[in-house]
């Protein structure tokens, strides 16, 4: 089983302290909900047959992909916070189409070093956009 994503991962090539590198998380019961087979097409990915849901759930990653959680600064609670980042989800990399750019992610993934104590996951409502 072999997805294939035109990742282009410029993230992945900035200084390390822009992001930290990490798999995601075990899934043990992985489900496709819903899948956009014309939104997929327009990506210009290619997806084997079966087992979307384990590609989709992060348990498979495409090949080209580099997944990282990203670091970022901004203001949290009227403070500036220098150390803040994806706390639950994984950028996997980014594609450029026809249509333009678009960063490719996993969220609810798991926990990386930005959770502040969350458990890194996510419910479907949030995810689905």
């Amino acid at each position: 089983m072999n997805a294939q994503f035109p990742f282009d991962n410029t993230y992945a090539n900035l200084p390390s302290h822009f992001f930290y590198k990490q798999k995601p998380a075990p899934v043990t019961k992985a489900e496709l909900i819903a899948f956009n087979s014309n939104l997929a097409e327009e990506l210009e990915i290619k997806l084997p047959k079966n087992g979307l849901e384990l590609i989709f759930a992060g348990q498979i990653l495409p090949e080209g992909s580099d997944p990282l959680a990203q670091a970022y600064a901004g203001h949290q609670f009227g403070y500036y916070n220098p150390k803040l980042g994806d706390g639950r989800a994984l950028l996997l990399g980014e594609l450029d189409t026809k249509s333009g750019r678009y960063d490719i992610q996993l969220k609810g993934s798991g926990t990386t070093p930005y959770s502040r104590n969350g458990d890194g996951l996510s419910w479907l409502g949030p995810v689905l956009r």
